[in-house]
């Protein structure tokens, strides 16, 4: 490959590696698409993330089906488990020599039986949160690994970057439904107190206390009264309840 058609598939990658600011993300097929270019990239047979929590894994991803056969055979012990618990790259590792020593025995036995003859993982992680690995199966030199790395990383602030975005979202959508519902108290408080000739703070107390009698959301009274459903008879007598009781 071609020293500036590599920098182009590079740029790509980690281009696409931090795109994560989209509606309907899913980080198994953002990763699977990441793994695609980095083995590409890597001149790698193939390449997969394993998601990590707990000293287990959560999620898997790859381009396709041996590397996630791969990954799958880790659950117990291999290069991503080994990577995670370090928090440092697992360098490029014989497959042959590996098997020989006893070391990773499943994996190692999948990895033969695919004609992989070499494999290294970098740490998938933000700062000093840990999530996960990058897995490649290929050879691969200092300045490989690297590059591995550089993808891993960008891969890892995607998801940071995602899961703010979603925390975001789901804030601002709570705070659009406590506005929506407090336009929707003072409407309807102006609807009654027009309605009856009385103080809003008085016609708030009524829908106050009916909600609260018979545990309803207030929102949802404000709503009744809104759409001109609710009992007014009801709510008039929680007025003059209150009335009675000083609580108006």
């Amino acid at each position: 490959m071609h020293q500036s058609e590599r920098e182009i598939r590079l740029a790509e990658a980690l281009v696409e590696s931090a795109d994560t600011l989209v509606e309907g993300f899913e980080a198994v097929h953002h990763l699977s698409r990441v793994a695609g270019r980095c083995a590409r990239l890597l001149a790698a047979r193939s390449a997969g993330f394993m998601l990590i929590d707990g000293g287990r894994a959560v999620s898997l991803a790859a381009d396709g089906e041996v590397a996630l056969e791969l990954l799958a055979a880790q659950h117990d012990d291999g290069p991503c488990l080994d990577c995670y618990g370090s928090g440092r790259p697992v360098p490029p590792v014989a497959i042959g020599a590996a098997r020989e020593a006893m070391r990773w025995p499943e994996f190692t036995e999948r990895a033969l039986a695919h004609d992989i003859a070499t494999t290294y993982a970098v740490p998938l992680r933000r700062r000093e949160r840990m999530l996960g690995a990058l897995n490649v199966f290929g050879p691969a030199d200092e300045g490989t690994l690297r590059l591995a790395q550089l993808i891993a990383d960008c891969a890892a602030l995607g998801l940071e970057n995602n899961s703010t975005y979603a925390q975001c979202r789901t804030l601002a959508g709570q705070l659009q439904q406590a506005l929506s519902s407090r336009v929707r108290i003072e409407q309807a408080k102006g609807m009654l107190a027009e309605r009856w000739n009385t103080p809003a703070d008085h016609a708030f107390v009524a829908l106050r206390q009916y909600a609260r009698r018979h545990q309803l959301p207030l929102d949802q009274v404000a709503r009744a009264v809104i759409d001109r459903v609710a009992d007014d008879a009801a709510l008039r007598r929680e007025a003059d309840r209150a009335d009675g009781e000083g609580l108006a």
